[in-house]
């Protein structure tokens, strides 16, 4: 059973989706890879956003729900995510903030700069000045500024030492420590970095603006359903291993904090070429035959 190289994807919940797609994809530039629903809601929308094809590592995905209650920052939870930028960036970045209305400000963290800001659904977000190999998606930033994937994520679990433990567990080395910031950091080459916050806070409340969970990538099925077995066997409490039709997955809580384990593979372009990803509403077969009736309901994105 192999280590988990770094972060499949990051899902949060927000509002409304025409709202969050214009962000998405015209401020920060990602592309929207895949138009699709919720599997346990075939009238919200699942919107995936990465680079060009949509690799693991590069993925970030919302659940539009406007009337869904708003979230609060609390334990347990994951209070930002990290998107990687080239280094020399931000000053673009916060010009283009500026130029579009997106409060923001910069600090230095565990020798990293850290651009935070906030999307329409009130989800903290930051921008890591940081090396990545992934190919960028250029058509609404150059790319000599284009976010580069995910960095990682800062989660505040109830209980830090159980959610450190299974870090370790997923192959998830400790890397440093600043004040109450403990970094994690996974062995592959993108989308690594799962800081723990080890601080006294309220306990917070999921709805729009809040991240759901953080998934982890997993070579392929038969590692899946090793890392199944292990966690079973170590009395963590263990959902059943799902098919999302572009990558299979199980979900486990650990210091409170919701980890998903998603295989990397079949990926995005099982129903859609490269060329098209993100161009039309893809239902899972199940869903096929209330077409008419899905898309007379969801929301307009733009």
């Amino acid at each position: 059973m192999r280590d988990l190289p770094g972060i499949h994807h990051v899902t949060s919940l927000v509002a409304d989706a025409a709202a969050n797609r214009t962000f998405y994809a015209d401020v920060l530039g990602l592309r929207l890879v895949k138009r699709t629903v919720n599997h346990e809601d075939m009238l919200t929308h699942h919107l995936y956003y990465g680079n060009e094809s949509g690799e693991p590592g590069t993925l970030y995905t919302c659940f539009p729900s406007p009337n869904e209650v708003s979230g609060r920052v609390g334990k347990p939870g994951i209070p930002a995510a990290a998107f990687a930028v080239p280094e020399g960036s931000l000053d673009y970045w916060r010009d283009r903030l500026d130029d579009r209305g997106v409060a923001h400000e910069t600090e230095s963290r565990m020798g990293d700069d850290v651009l935070s800001f906030s999307d329409p659904a009130d989800t903290r977000l930051e921008l890591v000045a940081a090396e990545s190999p992934v190919a960028p998606w250029t058509e609404a930033v150059p790319e000599r500024a284009a976010i580069r994937g995910l960095h990682g994520v800062t989660a505040l679990p109830s209980d830090p030492f159980g959610a450190a433990a299974a870090l370790e567990t997923f192959g998830f080395a400790l890397e440093a420590q600043d004040g109450d910031r403990v970094r994690y950091r996974a062995p592959g080459d993108r989308a690594t970095v799962v800081d723990i916050l080890d601080r006294e806070d309220e306990f917070g409340r999921e709805g729009t603006g809040s991240i759901h969970h953080v998934a982890l990538r997993v070579p392929d099925d038969g590692d899946l359903r090793e890392w199944d077995e292990l966690l079973r066997e170590r009395d963590y409490h263990v959902s059943e291993i799902r098919n999302r039709g572009y990558f299979r997955s199980l979900y486990v809580r650990a210091g409170g904090v919701l980890f998903e384990l998603a295989t990397d593979g079949p990926g995005l372009t099982v129903d859609e070429p490269v060329p098209e990803l993100g161009s039309s509403l893809v239902l899972p077969p199940f869903f096929e035959d209330q077409r008419d009736f899905i898309e007379d309901r969801l929301p307009p994105l733009r």
